[in-house]
C-alpha cells in the first residue's frame, strides 16, 4: 500500500514500461473484480484522432451550464497528472488519487500472476476512473475520452448514451494501421448496438467505413455537413462566430473562444450530441445553456494566448492534422506576423510532413529536446527541415526564456510553442510563470 501521493504516482508511471497493449480482457477482469463500476454511470463515449478532448469540454461545459455534474476522463494532462479524472472540470485531490491507487493496486497484483499479465498505465487509470465515478453519485453524466484508437482501448467498456468520432487522421500508424480506412475502422469500434454516432469524419473511404459498422449495428449516424451543418462561420479577435444547422433546428451566431476553424467542428459535434440527448430525454438542455457552455468552454494547451503582448501562442499540434490547422489559423489570422516557432515531437510521429507545413510559414524555427522516452531529438528534427533559418537545441527551458525576452512588443513578431502535448504539458507552466514575472518586474 503506498502512503503518499507521490508514490502512488511514481507506480502508476511506472508502468509505461508495460508499453501499449490493446485488448479488454485486463479491463473486463479489473471491472467483475470491483463489482462493474462502468455499468454504475451514464457516459459519452468520445474518440478520433484530433478534436476528442475540446469536444468533451464544450460538451461538459453545455451540460455545467444546464445544471448537471459532470465527470471527465482525458489524456493527456496539460497542467497536472489530477486533471485526467476531473468533476465539472475540477481534478481530483491528491488524496482521492492516493486511495484509488491503493485500490487498484492489489488487482493489478494479481493480474500480473496471471496469463492477461499486469495492467497498462492507461488501464490501470481508466480502471480508477470508472471506481471513482460510479462510487459518487452527485455526479450525473460522465464524458470518455479514448486513449487509442478505439475497438481495444480500454474505455470501450462503457454503454454510452452517445458516441462521437471527432475526425480520422493517419496517426498511431503503427498500432491502428497505415491507411485512413484501417484507422476508421479501429476508431469505429466505439459504436455500439442502436446507439446514435456523430461524426465530423470527411475523409469518403473513412467515413464509409463508420457507416458500415454503424449500419451493422443498427446505429443511427449523424454526420458533419449532412445531418448537421456549420453556416456563417466568422473568425473573431477571440474565438469564432457560426450558424448550426441540426435537423429541425437552427442556432445562430454560436460563439466559442476556443480559436480555429476545426472548433467549430467540435462545437458542432458537442452541440448536435446534446440535441440529441435532449429529444430523446436522457438530459434536459436549453438553448441558453448550449450558448453560455460553448462561449465558457475552455482548454488549455489548444492555440492558448499565454501573452498579448508579447505574442505568445501555445498549440499541442501533434500530429498532421493538428499542424494543418495550426497553420491555417497563423496563416490566416497572423499573415502578416514574423512567426518563430519551437517545436518539439516524439520519434514516432510522421514528422517530415509536419515540419515541411511548418517551414513554410516560419521565419525562424526551433527544434528542441525533451526528457520523454519517445521524444524525438533536436538534432534528428533539425535534419528534416528544409528552412533556411532552422536551429536545434537541446535545453528548451533557457532557449524559450530567452526568446520570449527577445520578442519586442510590436505588432509584427511572434512566438509559438507547439508540437507533442507530452511536451506541452511540461513547458505551460515554466512559460506562464515567466510571463508572470515578466509582467512583475515591468
Amino acid at each position: 500500500m503506498f502512503t503518499t501521493y507521490k508514490e502512488a504516482l511514481d507506480w502508476i508511471h511506472a508502468r509505461l514500461r508495460l508499453g501499449i497493449k490493446p485488448g479488454l480482457k485486463r479491463m473486463e477482469w479489473m471491472m467483475d473484480r470491483l463489482c462493474h463500476p462502468e455499468s454504475k454511470i451514464k457516459t459519452v463515449h468520445i474518440g478520433g484522432t484530433n478534436g476528442k478532448g475540446s469536444t468533451v469540454t464544450y460538451l461538459r461545459s453545455i451540460l455545467q451550464e444546464a445544471g448537471y455534474t459532470v465527470g471527465t476522463f482525458t489524456s493527456p494532462y496539460i497542467e497536472q497528472f489530477n486533471e485526467r479524472i476531473s468533476v465539472n472540470g475540477k481534478p481530483i485531490t491528491d488524496q482521492e488519487i492516493l486511495e484509488l491507487t491503493n485500490i487498484i493496486l492489489p488487482l493489478a497484483n494479481e493480474l500480473e500472476e496471471t496469463d492477461l499479465g499486469g495492467p497498462t498505465e492507461f488501464e490501470v487509470i481508466t480502471a480508477m476512473s470508472f471506481y471513482y465515478f460510479a462510487n459518487h453519485p452527485e455526479i450525473d453524466i460522465v464524458l470518455y475520452e479514448v486513449g487509442l484508437g478505439g475497438r481495444f482501448d480500454s474505455t470501450n467498456i462503457v454503454q454510452p448514451l452517445a458516441s462521437i468520432i471527432t475526425n480520422i487522421g493517419l496517426d498511431h500508424t503503427n498500432i491502428l494501421g497505415n491507411t485512413h480506412e484501417e484507422i476508421a475502422f479501429e476508431k469505429a469500434g466505439i459504436i455500439k448496438e442502436r446507439t446514435p454516432i456523430f461524426t465530423a469524419v470527411k475523409h469518403p473511404g473513412a467515413l464509409k467505413v463508420i457507416e458500415e459498422q454503424a449500419e451493422k449495428k443498427k446505429a443511427p449516424v449523424f454526420r458533419l455537413n449532412q445531418e448537421f451543418s456549420i453556416d456563417a462561420h466568422e473568425s473573431i479577435l477571440k474565438g469564432e462566430i457560426f450558424t448550426l444547422q441540426t435537423t429541425g433546428h437552427t442556432l445562430e451566431k454560436l460563439e466559442i473562444t476556443m480559436i480555429g476553424q476545426h472548433q467549430t467542428e467540435n462545437a458542432a459535434l458537442a452541440v448536435s450530441a446534446v440535441q440529441y440527448l435532449n429529444e430523446h430525454h436522457a438530459i434536459s438542455v436549453t438553448v441558453q445553456a448550449i450558448r453560455n457552455g460553448l462561449k465558457k468552454a475552455y482548454w488549455p494547451g489548444r492555440f492558448e494566448v499565454l501573452s498579448e503582448n508579447p505574442l505568445v501562442i501555445i498549440d499541442g499540434a501533434h500530429n498532421d492534422e493538428g499542424i494543418t490547422a495550426l497553420v491555417h489559423e497563423l496563416s490566416t489570422r497572423y499573415a502578416n506576423r514574423n512567426i518563430h516557432i519551437i517545436f518539439a515531437a516524439l520519434k514516432d510521429k510522421k514528422l517530415d510532413k509536419m515540419i515541411a507545413k511548418l517551414d513554410e510559414i516560419a521565419g525562424q524555427i526551433s527544434f528542441v529536446s525533451f526528457d520523454f522516452p519517445r521524444a524525438a531529438n533536436a538534432k534528428d528534427l533539425l535534419k528534416i527541415s528544409q528552412s533556411a533559418n532552422k536551429f536545434g537545441v537541446e535545453d528548451w527551458q533557457p532557449f524559450i526564456k530567452e526568446e520570449i525576452s527577445h520578442l519586442p512588443p510590436n505588432d509584427h513578431d511572434m512566438l509559438v510553442i507547439t508540437g507533442s502535448l507530452y511536451f506541452i504539458s511540461e513547458a505551460k507552466p515554466i512559460i506562464c510563470q515567466y510571463l508572470k514575472n515578466m509582467t512583475i518586474s515591468l
